[in-house]
């Protein structure tokens, strides 16, 4: 093999492909890229055995085909290092020779045929939805689902699809997090809904979308295959059943108020500064015409921020994680947002448009 490649083209690939390599494993060859030469593009690979992404590089001068391991970290630190505009890659069958104007390099490389298969985008999509819509789906969701849950179901994504609506949901058992996509072609999912592991959705979040490209969109033998432009994206499912969630969005709540989301994103952040792991979170106090933010650590002090509002209701004190409050208005792209609350002890509701709703479960304080 023999390649010149735009170097700068080369990075971006490498910046998205090796977000999947495992830090850790008992198969080192995972820890590798697949580099392989196709007819005027050289298509770089990966997979964790659970995910694989493949990105097609067309920026590249090709003198001599073939196919290629190297381990990621090394390759992918020696392109980021460099200065040069173009960066060039030759292989023999037990060594790799990046060469630029002022440097060569040597890396050892491993058997193309010990690399597992990775699938391809074959065939009809059975969805297909624009980038930057899904991409806003998932950021504004994908905070919500849990990290380390033995409930496998709440470690991903659920999708459910009606009509030409595409609803994601995640949740962690003390938040829940709802947002809903246009699609552009639409068709029945597997058992009319999946559920689809938060990393996988991460990478789909990754890629860059230069011109609002369109996601294809396949399910075949629980695995999802995901394409758009250069990228395929293809993942297991994940098994479970994931909760009920309608039967917890709280349809009681007689207090409603907007908010100007900036505002009191920086109340929360101010409030949660002297919040500590016994106060374990932050009150939010609803009076006639004001709202107040306070938060008490016995060991270390008290914060309070007074902010105006237009509200006349029924006044009402609840806590809430500040963390969890922080994540949802970090996310959100509107000046104002929908603050529902019923009863202290009740999950306070959050809701930006038809399009975005977010439950998050009040602490005692």
């Amino acid at each position: 093999m023999k390649v010149k490649f735009n170097r700068s083209a080369l990075q971006e690939a490498l910046n998205l492909v090796t977000t999947i390599i495992p830090s850790r494993t008992p198969k080192p060859i995972l820890q590798c890229l697949r580099i392989t030469t196709e007819k005027d593009a050289v298509r770089i690979s990966a997979t964790d055995l659970e995910a694989g992404i493949t990105c097609l590089v067309s920026q590249v001068d090709i003198d001599e085909a073939g196919d290629i391991v190297v381990p990621a970290d090394k390759l992918f630190s020696i392109v980021r290092e460099s200065f040069d505009e173009v960066t060039t890659l030759e292989a023999t069958e037990s060594a790799v020779y990046l060469t630029g104007s002022d440097s060569r390099f040597t890396i050892y490389s491993h058997d193309p045929q010990q690399y597992p298969a990775i699938p391809g985008f074959e065939g009809e999509a059975d969805l297909e939805v624009k980038l930057s819509a899904l991409q806003e789906g998932i950021e504004y969701t994908i905070f919500s689902a849990a990290r380390e849950s033995t409930r496998y179901a709440l470690n991903g994504i659920l999708w459910e699809v009606s009509g030409k609506k595409l609803s994601l949901v995640a949740t962690d058992g003390r938040r829940l997090a709802k947002s809903t996509v246009t699609l552009e072609k639409t068709a029945t999912l597997p058992e009319n809904r999946i559920i689809v592991p938060a990393k996988t959705m991460s990478l789909l979040d990754k890629i860059p979308a230069h011109d609002d490209g369109t996601v294809k969109i396949r399910f075949v033998n629980n695995q999802i295959v995901l394409a758009c432009e250069t990228v395929v994206v293809s993942s297991n499912l994940v098994e479970g059943n994931f909760p009920k969630y309608e039967d917890i969005i709280p349809k009681d709540q007689d207090k409603k108020i907007t908010l100007p989301t900036g505002a009191v994103l920086s109340a929360v952040r101010r409030a949660a500064l002297l919040a500590n792991e016994d106060s374990k979170g932050i009150k939010l106090a609803l009076n006639k015409g004001t709202l107040v933010f306070t938060s008490r650590a016995p060991e270390t002090g008290d914060a309070k921020i007074d902010m105006a509002i237009e509200y006349d209701a029924e006044p009402i004190e609840i806590g809430f994680n500040p963390q969890f409050l922080i994540d949802v208005l970090r996310v959100m792209k509107v000046d104002e947002f929908e603050l529902h609350l019923g009863q202290s002890d009740r999950p306070g509701l959050i809701k930006s448009g038809s399009n975005f709703l977010y439950i998050v479960m009040p602490v005692n304080l």
